[in-house]
């Protein structure tokens, strides 16, 4: 089976798991403290609003990014409440809980709104390290280069020193775990340990690479709009802030689909680039865990296209 006839599939690194998303469905797995692997199930509800604006082109960047940060936050929430405690304890966790209803919408909040505040920072904070350089670089593209060299430059230094943390050296190896099955699957290999080892640990159609894409694209949106004054250039970056995303979504999707198309599939490189530093070489074990979570998704992807299927023959 070709590439282009394969569903399509995305996943997430969570705390000592992995989080892959189908069609009907987010499945995560998870390595508790006893070693043992739990999973987590969340159906993906049908919205027929969602499903009007992902088709249209800028818009369903935004939806799809909202949506990405409100489920990730939830499973993110779900392995840092279990990694690290004995499933004999467990108890303990469901006191906690409360209302899953409740929690899930919290947490769903507050994914979003985090994904928000951070976009703001990482958006203005280079604007006012640019103005500070103003009397060497003074013209409108000087700024807007200068200001998108920070911005990278934070994007950089952030990445790198969360990355000497134990934990977040971890989360970047299941990331990289979770692009190698991405990677294995496309390529029409069956999902063993050896075989997904083998496959490399970045992809085209990477959040990495969407990261990246913002700062590339905000340097050529921001060269249509005045630097001067102060308070008009950060009215104009928080504005632009949903076509920055929507269009640089857009990069994404047009270089996972040239991927293999020569000359064209460098237009993907810098993405790629990021991606040494946002994943790491899993271990096997992590590995097992990212070949568990991805087959636990195409065995519910599977029982419910068969239930469709039933339902419509019965109507």
């Amino acid at each position: 089976m070709s590439n282009t006839q394969k569903p399509v599939y995305g996943g997430q690194a969570v705390v000592e798991g992995v989080m892959f998303g189908g069609k009907h469905h987010y499945v995560t797995a998870v390595r508790r403290k006893d070693h043992s692997v739990e999973y987590f199930h969340l159906p993906r509800k049908a919205n027929p609003a969602y499903s009007f604006y992902k088709k249209i082109p800028l818009l369903r960047g935004i939806i799809s990014i909202i949506e990405a940060s409100a489920n990730g936050s939830k499973h993110l929430t779900f392995s840092t409440e279990r990694y690290d405690v004995d499933p004999k304890d467990d108890s303990v966790i469901n006191e906690k809980e409360g209302s899953k209803l409740s929690m899930y919408l919290g947490v769903a909040a507050i994914g979003v709104l985090s994904f928000l505040f951070g976009k703001f920072i990482f958006t203005l904070v280079p604007v006012f390290l640019a103005v500070l350089t103003k009397p060497i670089f003074p013209t409108d593209i000087e700024q807007v280069l200068v200001e998108g060299f920070f911005k990278l430059l934070l994007l950089l230094s952030y990445i790198y020193f969360v990355s000497l943390t134990p934990l977040i050296k971890r989360v970047f190896q299941y990331h990289g775990a979770e692009h190698k099955v991405i990677n294995t699957f496309e390529a029409g290999k069956k999902l063993t340990i050896e075989n997904v080892q083998a496959h490399s640990r970045l992809h085209y159609r990477c959040g990495s690479s969407f990261i990246l894409f913002t700062v590339i694209v905000g340097v050529f949106v921001y060269m249509l709009v005045p630097t001067t004054p102060l308070w008009l250039r950060v009215v104009d970056r928080i504005a632009l802030i949903p076509v920055v995303l929507g269009i640089a979504f857009e990069v994404l999707q047009l270089t996972n689909k040239v991927r293999n198309v020569p000359l064209l599939k460098y237009l993907g490189l810098p993405g790629l680039w990021l991606q040494l530093l946002t994943t790491k070489e899993p271990d096997n074990d992590q590995v097992e865990v990212a070949i568990l979570s991805f087959q636990e998704l195409l065995h519910m992807e599977d029982e419910t296209m068969k239930e469709n299927n039933n339902t419509e023959e019965i109507v």
